[in-house]
């Protein structure tokens, strides 16, 4: 994920700690009874836990549409890649082929006349 990302993930825990530690120091300044108190606190923690879940899943959500993304991205270059690649490869092996038989058809026309002047020869030495 970017850095953008991680900054709004650690704004969003600093402002969420923030809070719950406000709601706490309010909760026992305030003039109640302890049971009181204790549910309030109880229930600002749930609270709290459910403002977290709900980050958590959109934050998890974000990064599964990023990845998904990514992942896209990176598919369809490798694939690229993969087509250049064959193509190249396919190119060099017609090149390869056709200097091979170039070259074969030389060799083969050079023989014949080198075989031909031996002939030659050895019909005259006769």
């Amino acid at each position: 994920m970017s850095k953008k990302g991680n900054n709004a993930g650690a704004v969003l825990a600093g402002l969420l700690a923030g809070a719950a530690a406000g709601v706490v120091l309010g909760m026992l300044y305030a003039p109640e009874e302890g049971k009181e108190t204790r549910r309030k606190l109880k229930t600002k923690a749930d609270d709290l836990a459910h403002q977290a879940k709900e980050e958590y899943e959109k934050t998890a959500e974000k990064v599964k549409e990023e990845y998904s993304n990514v992942s896209g991205k990176v598919k369809e270059q490798v694939d690229h890649l993969a087509s250049q690649v064959k193509d190249t490869a396919d190119k060099v092996a017609s090149s390869v082929k056709e200097g091979y038989d170039k070259y074969k058809s030389q060799a083969a026309g050079t023989v014949a006349d080198a075989s031909r002047d031996i002939e030659t020869e050895l019909d005259a030495l006769k």
